[in-house]
């Protein structure tokens, strides 16, 4: 990996993890409970309920995300092999680097 693409990949890195930072207390906010007594009706509770499940999923999705983009911002300074197959040691794409930052993979090791 040149130094030009570690430090795209850096500054994408920096920038997904600030996005993500700032829509994970959003979705926080449409995970929690509808109080029992708020006169919704059943029909927008039930509805209420399903975009709750959604928003639960991107939450966990997210900081899922940010932990991988966490880790591989660091492994990019550390690991002066970052961005090589740990299989061929062929170069890993970087839009496969920025997809999934955890991948130590190129696709056809992958596969």
């Amino acid at each position: 990996m040149t130094d030009m693409e570690r430090k795209d990949f850096k500054e994408y890195a920096r920038q997904e993890i600030a996005s993500l930072k700032a829509e994970i207390p959003r979705l926080k906010e449409l995970v929690k409970p509808v109080a029992p007594d708020n006169a919704i009706g059943r029909i927008s509770r039930m509805d209420t309920i399903v975009n709750q499940s959604v928003s639960e999923a991107q939450l966990s999705k997210a900081k899922v995300r940010m932990v991988r983009l966490e880790e591989a911002l660091r492994r990019v300074d550390e690991d002066e092999d970052f961005g090589l197959c740990i299989d061929c040691g062929e170069p890993i794409p970087i839009p496969r680097l920025k997809a999934m930052p955890e991948t130590q993979h190129c696709v056809e090791c992958a596969e």
